[in-house]
């Protein structure tokens, strides 16, 4: 592989992780049971659920503090064809840890992952749009306008 395959393929993976992260575990195990497979799998990691340091800066750019701490789940899985498959996920659901470490390393078969693409992928991000439009018009409709009106001549 070139260095340009190498970049499509981790650019492929890391957004394939963050749709998966940030789903909601029951929708995701519903998904997940649409595809009707279930693999032999070895847990060689958790799931383990532990904490993050999160990190922050004052508007953007200023020098780097100690936010404050997040709870995360994370597992890592070998299949019987030997891929390995990571997760790491904000929560303490360690089925949704499982099974996104599990639908990592399917992934890594070409076949595999576009059935992992078109029946749990795109439907996720379908949803999570749907949810972050309902949620911009939630807002909007709170939205006021301010204005300020000159009395007199002055």
């Amino acid at each position: 592989m070139d260095a340009t395959t190498d970049t499509k393929v981790r650019d492929a993976r890391q957004a394939r992780l963050s749709t998966l992260a940030s789903a909601d575990g029951a929708e995701l195990l519903h998904l997940w049971e649409g595809l009707g497979i279930d693999p032999a799998c070895e847990m060689v990691r958790g799931p383990e659920i532990g904490l993050i340091a999160l990190r922050g800066r004052i508007g953007g750019g200023g020098a780097p503090f100690n936010f404050g701490e997040a709870t995360v789940t994370r597992a890592t899985v070998r299949l019987e064809s030997g891929a390995v498959g990571h997760s790491v996920a904000l929560g303490r659901d360690r089925r949704k840890a499982k099974l996104i470490a599990i639908l990592d390393a399917l992934a890594q078969d070409a076949e595999m992952e576009s059935k992992i693409d078109a029946g749990i992928i795109r439907p996720l991000l379908k949803s999570q749009a749907d949810r972050d439009a309902l949620r911009r018009e939630e807002t909007a409709a709170t939205k006021v306008d301010f204005f300020t009106m000159v009395r007199g001549e002055d």
